[in-house]
């Protein structure tokens, strides 16, 4: 994704307009997972944003670092209180590297999905791979497409409708593509925002997982561990680094 996306304005209000996802029983157990994978080791978010799970993390103990794309974003994390202890490389996800080695590499809310190519999802993975030490894990949170929901010739479902949001999904299946289209309306003023996504299945992210040399030990439906099952519209997964065997 571009940096048309991201945008100083986008990066300004970001917040505001995720408020939910800093609801306590949302990332509370976001961090809990995340902490007790990284079992003290340190950890690297690609996508870092604003740091919403980062600083929590950090503060848990866990040496966090961070890449992000938009620098507007990086600069709204800077300005939060411990910051100074979430080192920020600016950069693509896919190629660019931080220095050190990491006992868990993580992308949460969708984060993958913001590449739009088959190629950059899978350079990603390779990426998280180069990064972590032998037994070292990588955590992505994305959404189930939800195409058994749409009508047969329709391509738009809205996943959030409240006082104050309005939010469509809008599918391209031919291209396994989504645009999801946002309208807020906060303190009598209204806005707009449109991000891209490329849609990717459990299924095919473990096959990227495999190709980097990963493997599946985990999959949840969301972070509070409850039970990935069909009906689940997202899922939390874990891939390990193979430990070589002793000689």
């Amino acid at each position: 994704m571009t940096n048309d996306v991201w945008t100083a304005q986008v990066a300004q209000d970001y917040d505001a307009a995720s408020t939910g996802m800093y609801a306590p029983e949302v990332l509370d157990p976001t961090v809990d997972f995340l902490a007790h994978r990284a079992a003290g080791r340190p950890a690297l978010e690609f996508a870092i944003g604003t740091g919403r799970v980062a600083l929590p993390l950090s503060a848990r103990g866990i040496a966090v670092s961070g890449i992000e794309l938009s620098e507007p974003m990086a600069a709204q994390l800077r300005a939060k209180p411990g910051a100074e202890d979430v080192p920020v490389v600016i950069g693509d996800m896919t190629t660019t590297t931080v220095p050190g080695r990491f006992g868990l590499v993580y992308l949460v809310f969708n984060a993958l999905t913001c590449l739009l190519t088959q190629a950059e999802q899978v350079q990603c993975f390779r990426n998280a791979a180069a990064h972590l030490d032998p037994g070292g894990l990588l955590v992505a949170e994305t959404f189930v497409p939800q195409l058994q929901r749409l009508p047969p010739g329709e391509t738009a479902r809205p996943f959030d409708v409240s006082p104050d949001h309005l939010g469509i999904d809008v599918y391209d299946v031919l291209n396994q593509r989504l645009t999801s289209f946002h309208y807020d309306v906060r303190a009598g003023q209204a806005s707009t925002f449109q991000s891209p996504h490329r849609y990717v299945w459990p299924a095919e992210m473990d096959l990227m997982a495999q190709l980097a040399g990963l493997y599946l030990i985990e999959r949840w439906a969301d972070f509070s561990q409850q039970p990935f099952t069909a009906d689940s519209p997202s899922h939390v997964s874990v891939w390990q680094k193979p430990t070589p065997a002793p000689a």
